[in-house]
């Protein structure tokens, strides 16, 4: 495999010692389904609950009520989002797509200008939007909705904004697929097990079984949860169902090319190549050849959302004069496609030296209306190759180094407000680093000098405007960030972000706006507390968030703070951790230790990242004979100084341990 693991560069990772905690829709004949009698949890749930509907459905179309639930699970947690799309279209707890409706109702927009590659010695290369993709020419996975409106008699409305018709239409597609491969509808779930790959949308089948495995893997250990609409769902373990897995092999699906991927064996994985072209004057695409980690440690994964459709993605990918990543991740079913080796830099997160150290996963969603919602099987096959990547990378599992794209500091000041905003402030951080085994747990008590940003996702719902239109307030929905504000009310106003909004302005509720937001898992020195009031130090000011103790929105954590050293009154604030001048050897242009515009101003605390060494990749030609790490003398520490991470000088601060 690619870029093996080598011994990092001065030993064991530094932040140890300073932490003290540390679907294809189914082609099934329209034929009459055989109703089975009353299930047990069908008497026993309450009328018109969402429990009920499943039991109901179950009995209507004789599927396994353990089958219906475990599929809804793995494609929402059973939740119904509203009636919103989810990024690939998908409605209701059983996730039927019906991407022309979506597309028509959320309309597409871009969040940032960045240049993708974010080096400065070299011509920006803007990266423009994506087109949407022709409603006519969607891919029968994007339209299960229709399918199921057809097997089942329900109207696509009522598909879309009823969730027990939802459940109804996502039995009557498990069905139709049971009966097209011959089978009967019987209540062994083990005998589903082919249905269910179906139901997956997935052509190949690797991603169909991975995902097949996963429905059983719930069934086996069962789930319960509250929904976001309030419901409690239940489904009982039963851990003796053994399916049969040979029914794939009857789906006539392809046999992906699993090539040079460097994926765990617990997804499926298709090699897909970003391709390594020279074109014109010198010019080339659309990454940078490596030999990662012996020549630069990998210290980041940077989680993306694609802005355009899967077949799009794969199309952009595959352009030499376009940007690339390492990865894509489809959200229907979870199916990954690698494109870059992990050896090789990709340009993917605007901060050439974060792109140099990093490793980018981008999300399928090319509805970008940022209320929509990302399906369960996506965030757990991401969940598991980010974390076969951290243990391969000795990367720590926590927000300083698994970061989102909204979590990237500019390079300079120039570039601060074409920073990209995805994934935003709806994608679930807490339910994925769950899934990464590294849930956000109290480390201290209320009183602690750190705290991790943790609201309660579905429950914590705060006003955000511009999803559809500049200033319209968008759907409701769970969320992971919390509002900051100026002093300890609603009605002060939020925090200025001098980078983003140079004249001195307020930030704003837009969805996109990152400049008074602080994401759940992200960890903040407490400035001070007023009843149910917390302050953060932030951007160097005092940043205050409602804490109550009944609904906390923020749990004690255990962590190093950093703050100026004595006799310094404000310490310049780094987006890039580069080499003093002096280390640059002859051919290879000095980079500009280049001061954002904000202080860390003395008395003022902030949570201590990675200890870093001044480095820069100098690779400028097609050629890699020529290409150059630089290392100095300097070194840094990344520290959570906004939204986004940063970096100051060592020599500039002491660490509180």
């Amino acid at each position: 495999m690619q870029g093996s693991t080598a011994p990092r560069p001065g030993g064991a990772r530094r932040r140890r010692a300073l932490t003290a905690g540390g679907a294809v829709a189914c082609a099934a004949l329209l034929l009459p389904l055989v109703s089975a009698g009353p299930s047990a949890t069908a008497e026993r749930a309450p009328a018109g609950s969402l429990q009920g509907a499943f039991a109901a459905a179950a009995d209507e179309y004789g599927v396994p009520e353990s089958v219906l639930l475990g599929v809804s699970y793995l494609q929402s947690r059973w939740d119904g989002h509203g009636g919103a799309a989810s990024v690939t279209g998908g409605y209701g707890p059983m996730h039927l797509t019906d991407a022309r409706t979506a597309l028509a109702e959320a309309p597409h927009h871009s969040h940032g200008s960045e240049d993708a590659r974010g080096d400065d010695t070299r011509a920006a290369r803007p990266v423009a939007e994506a087109a949407l993709p022709d409603p006519g020419e969607l891919p029968p996975r994007l339209r299960t909705l229709e399918r199921a409106a057809e097997v089942s008699g329900i109207g696509a409305e009522q598909l879309r904004d009823s969730a027990a018709a939802n459940v109804r239409g996502g039995a009557a597609l498990l069905a139709a697929a049971q009966r097209e491969l011959g089978r009967p509808a019987g209540q062994d779930p083990a005998d589903w097990y082919g249905a269910v790959a179906r139901y997956s949308g997935a052509d190949d089948v690797a991603t169909a079984t991975a995902y097949a495995d996963d429905v059983f893997d719930v069934i086996r250990t069962g789930q319960s949860r509250t929904t976001d609409s309030g419901q409690r769902v239940a489904l009982e373990p039963q851990p003796e169902v053994a399916p049969e897995r040979a029914q794939v092999r009857e789906l006539g699906l392809r046999t992906a090319d699993a090539g040079r991927t460097e994926c765990p064996p617990t997804v499926a994985c298709e090699w897909i190549p970003a391709p390594y072209e020279e074109f014109g004057a010198g010019d080339y695409g659309n990454h940078d050849q490596g030999n990662r980690p012996a020549s630069q440690s990998v210290d980041y994964i940077i989680v993306h959302d694609t802005e355009a459709s899967w077949d799009t993605t794969l199309k952009l990918v595959q352009n030499p004069q376009y940007v690339s990543w390492q990865y894509s991740l489809r959200s229907s079913d979870g199916h990954i496609a690698q494109h870059v080796p992990l050896e090789d830099v990709a340009w993917h997160a605007g901060n050439w030296f974060v792109n140099a150290k990093s490793v980018g996963l981008e999300h399928e969603g090319f509805l970008v209306a940022p209320d929509a919602w990302y399906t369960e099987a996506m965030y757990r096959t991401s969940a598991r190759l980010v974390r076969y990547l951290a243990k391969r990378y000795d990367i720590p599992l926590d927000r300083q180094h698994i970061l989102g794209h909204d979590n990237v500091p500019g390079t300079t000041t120039a570039t601060i407000r074409g920073m990209h905003t995805d994934p935003g402030p709806y994608w679930d951080w807490a339910h994925y680093f769950k899934l990464l085994g590294k849930p956000f747990t109290p480390q201290a008590g209320p009183r602690s000098a750190v705290v991790t940003i943790r609201p309660e996702y579905t429950e914590h719902r705060p006003l955000y405007t511009g999803c559809v239109k500049a200033g319209e307030a968008c759907a409701p929905h769970g969320s992971g960030a919390v509002r900051l504000h100026t002093g300890p009310s609603e009605s002060a106003p939020l925090v200025k972000d001098i980078g983003l909004r140079p004249g001195g302005q307020d930030s704003t509720t837009a969805v996109n706006d990152t400049g008074a937001r602080a994401s759940t898992g992200q960890q903040y020195a407490v400035a001070e507390r007023r009843g149910e009031w917390t302050a953060i130090w932030y951007l160097g000011q005092k940043a205050w968030f409602h804490n109550p103790g009944d609904r906390p929105t923020a749990v004690g954590a255990r962590e190093a703070v950093l703050t100026p050293r004595d006799g310094l009154a404000e310490v310049p604030v780094y987006g890039r951790a580069y080499p003093e001048a002096s280390a640059y050897p002859a051919g290879v242009p000095v980079q500009a230790v280049s001061p954002l515009p904000y202080k860390l101003l003395a008395g003022q605390k902030y949570v201590v990242g990675d200890r870093v060494p001044g480095e820069y990749l100098y690779a400028t030609t097609f050629d890699t004979a020529g290409h150059r790490v630089v290392r100095g003398k300097e070194t840094y520490y990344e520290i959570q100084f906004g939204h986004r991470v940063a970096f100051v000088k060592e020599a500039d601060v002491r660490v509180l341990r």
